[in-house]
């Protein structure tokens, strides 16, 4: 009797890991083999690419659209970030609107609400910078607003939209607190420092160790407490920019206030 086929194989199927390394060892080849002309490739070759692999072109421009919109700042991962929170905060979403949309609200929010100003102006990114002056000191104060201003204490804040089909946009928010934790672990650093400096008074003038030693234990908790005090900033400050997000997606007004309409210093 004929021998019975076989059934055939099941095909093995790649894990998203899996798929993610076999496209970028892909296009590492790709780019190596390429002579005489750019390394890389453009946005359409990249969707013809995702297309053989069954990816949607529409995912594919929408993420090539965050990659655009996606600030130069490094990831932390060394001792200072641990220790003491981030030194930059960020936020993304693709919401329905347009770039210059989304760029005249925030830029209502963050200068009448938080005392910010505009420090550049591109056609797909925007920089604001804290405001100095009285009445902007002041209203940080007494907090008019009652949220707090968690954005006013970043060297800059930045915006980046990059339009999508549809008229939908992506949006990224940045705000950069590496001057905030610089304050910070300063001021932990001399508090620390002080109580060390105290230990050492006492005990050259003979008092009795255990007693000593009092001032620099203290010092050193003091110094750790005002530096990790950093960290619940970077958590507010992220969750203020979600929150800008937040309003930008409900389609949000600004709505300027009496105290706002004061503040002559812009």
């Amino acid at each position: 009797m004929p021998d019975e086929p076989k059934p055939p194989l099941p095909v093995p199927r790649l894990d998203r890991a899996a798929l993610e390394r076999v496209l970028a060892r892909a296009a590492e080849l790709q780019v190596s083999d390429t002579e005489g002309a750019e390394a890389g490739l453009t946005e359409e070759q990249l969707v013809d690419v995702g297309r053989e692999v069954g990816l949607s072109p529409q995912h594919l421009r929408q993420a090539l659209a965050e990659e655009r919109g996606r600030a130069a700042v490094p990831a932390e991962r060394g001792t200072m970030a641990r220790l003491f929170g981030a030194a930059h905060v960020h936020a993304s979403r693709t919401l329905n609107a347009t770039v210059d949309g989304v760029f005249s609200t925030l830029d209502a929010w963050l200068q009448r609400e938080d005392g910010m100003q505009v420090k550049r102006r591109l056609p797909d990114r925007m920089t604001w910078e804290p405001r100095s002056g009285f009445f902007v000191e002041f209203r940080r104060w007494i907090n008019v607003a009652g949220h707090g201003y968690h954005l006013a204490r970043a060297q800059e804040v930045a915006a980046t939209a990059v339009p999508l089909d549809g008229g939908r946009v992506v949006v990224r928010l940045d705000a950069d607190l590496s001057g905030l934790r610089r304050e910070r672990v300063s001021g932990g650093g001399l508090v620390a420092g002080g109580g060390v400096m105290a230990a050492g008074v006492l005990v050259a003038l003979g008092f009795f160790a255990p007693i000593a030693v009092v001032p620099a234990a203290l010092g050193l908790a003091g110094g750790y407490a005002v530096a990790r005090s950093h960290a619940p900033h970077v958590v507010r400050a992220q969750l203020a920019l979600e929150q800008l997000l937040d309003r930008l997606e409900r389609g949000e007004q600004p709505r300027p206030g009496l105290l706002s309409a004061l503040d002559i210093v812009r």
